[in-house]
């Protein structure tokens, strides 16, 4: 009888930190789907319009090269800058298990993540393989606003150009 509850006991200690770690699971593979959305749909296909609702009035994106831009300022970056040229698109693409998301909480609820990684871009040419043209770290702060996810401040940083070999 005791071994039946001390196993009893274990597993129910273990299920709190189970919890936590299908929580942070789902967190990540929200951020992630939250990536995909800016990236690949707005960046690498030019649907701008998938950004409209997760850039509000007050976001603000840092770059090293580019500056400080607000949401207009970034919005119309993107359209003239990454999708105003198809014979010289640019494209980004997220470096394998870069990737970090940490939970942001108050008072155990959860209200934001922080989302780090590193990313390269390259540039698409018709009729021509991809070309690697650099690489850089970005720090995102995500909010949850009315059960919708926004995407408030961007840190682009450490930009370095790609050395081809």
């Amino acid at each position: 009888m005791k071994i039946i509850f001390l196993l009893f006991v274990a597993l129910a200690s273990t299920a709190p930190a189970l919890s936590k770690v299908d929580e942070e699971k789902q967190l990540f593979l929200k951020i992630q789907q939250l990536d995909h959305i800016i990236f690949e749909e707005s960046f690498n296909q030019c649907k701008t319009s998938v950004l409209e609702p997760i850039i509000p009035e007050d976001f603000e994106f840092y770059h090293d090269v580019a500056g400080l831009q607000n949401r207009q300022a970034f919005l119309s970056a993107v359209e003239k800058n990454i999708c105003s040229d198809e014979n010289n698109k640019p494209i980004r693409k997220l470096v394998e298990d870069t990737m970090e998301v940490y939970p942001l909480k108050d008072n155990g609820k959860l209200y934001g993540a922080i989302q780090n990684g590193t990313h390269e871009f390259y540039i698409k040419r018709s009729g021509q393989q991809l070309k690697k043209t650099g690489i850089a770290k970005f720090t995102h702060l995500w909010v949850l606003e009315k059960d919708q996810w926004i995407l408030k401040r961007v840190l682009s940083f450490d930009h370095k150009p790609a050395f081809e070999d």
